[in-house]
């Protein structure tokens, strides 16, 4: 078992939790987290992008001279690729990139990920982190006590309204809870912050 040092928001040590050597201390797989980033960001292109191919741009019905005799290349349409005003050879349509990896490439990665946080020290362990009231000032304030990086993943059991509104407005810090949770959200930060309810649903789900 790897055992980690558990912090308040005050940023003072208030004990130790364990954590299971099957998800947060395994061999990190790089291939498998190069895939899972991959899939996520093609997931999230819109796929919306489209030009116009040589049937769809307006004119150019009219050859524009005739086949033989005047010296010149032959043309049949002043709409062809390689006229200006002319279409698109091959020109992008709107479609999905969208795909899914195997279940068991998913939970690899996601392994892969919280292992790697671990191994690079870039993980803080919270007793608990509960807000009365959105406030980004005094949020700003816990983050400072707990010594995290500029790029922060804050990561809760439960959706947390109060953690989302006070964090939104600082630039650099995302919130995510154990359902929302994704391999490329975890190593686009340098700080990895959950608490320690969150920790024990992880293992839940990823045991």
């Amino acid at each position: 078992m790897t055992k980690l040092n558990v912090i308040n928001i005050e940023g003072k040590e208030v004990g130790e939790i364990e954590l299971a050597d099957s998800i947060f201390n395994i061999e990190v797989n790089e291939h498998v987290l190069y895939e899972a980033v991959k899939c996520h960001l093609a997931n999230r292109r819109q796929g919306t992008q489209s030009a116009k191919t040589r049937a769809e741009v307006r004119g150019g019905g009219r050859k524009p001279w005739r086949q033989k005799g005047t010296g010149r290349a032959r043309q049949g349409s002043t709409r062809s690729v390689q006229w200006v005003g002319g279409g698109v050879a091959f020109a992008p349509k709107p479609r999905s990139y969208s795909y899914k990896l195997p279940k068991k490439v998913r939970r690899l990665a996601m392994k892969s990920a919280l292992s790697s946080k671990v191994l690079n020290k870039e993980i803080i362990v919270l007793d608990a982190l509960e807000m009365d009231a959105p406030k980004t000032k005094d949020f700003a304030k816990i983050l400072k006590n707990i010594n995290t990086s500029k790029k922060a993943l804050i990561v809760c059991a439960e959706n947390n309204s109060n953690v989302v509104k006070s964090a939104r407005n600082i630039e650099g810090v995302k919130t995510a809870h154990v359902d929302t949770l994704n391999v490329y959200d975890i190593l686009n930060c340098d700080s990895f912050v959950i608490t320690k309810d969150a920790v024990k649903k992880v293992e839940e789900v990823y045991a």
